[in-house]
C-alpha cells in the first residue's frame, strides 16, 4: 500500500510503516505548503492512504467523496512518542485491507 504522511506528522513515523508499505512524506513529494483540497487531489492520484493529525480536515474538506482513505491520528500532544503509540492500531487497520473513507485512531 502507498501511504502519504502529512507534513504535520513527525517524519520519523515513516519508519513505523516502511516494513510493509511504501511511505512518503508530503515534503518528499515536494507538496509542502499545499492547501488541503489540492493536497488530497494530488495524494489520491498516487497514494492509497493519507495519514494526518489534522482533525480540522473533516470540517474543511468533503472527505467522504475523496478518492483516498484518510486516517486521522488523535493524540494529546504532537510528540513523536504519542504518535508512535498509535502506530500498532494503524498497522492493524492496514493489514485488513484498503482504508475506505475516514478513520480516527485514538
Amino acid at each position: 500500500m502507498r501511504v502519504l504522511l502529512d507534513e504535520c506528522l513527525p517524519k520519523k513515523l515513516k519508519g513505523d510503516l516502511l516494513e510493509y508499505h511504501e511511505v512518503f512524506t508530503v515534503p518528499e513529494m515536494s507538496w509542502a505548503g499545499k492547501k488541503n483540497g489540492e493536497l488530497l487531489k494530488l495524494a489520491a492520484s498516487k497514494f492509497d492512504l493519507f495519514l494526518t493529525a489534522d482533525q480540522n480536515l473533516t470540517y474543511q474538506q468533503n472527505l467522504e467523496s475523496a478518492q483516498i482513505g484518510v486516517i486521522i491520528l488523535v493524540t494529546k500532544n504532537n510528540r513523536l512518542e504519542s504518535f508512535q503509540r498509535l502506530m500498532p492500531k494503524v498497522r492493524q487497520l492496514l493489514q485488513q485491507g484498503p482504508v475506505k473513507g475516514i478513520v480516527k485512531v485514538l
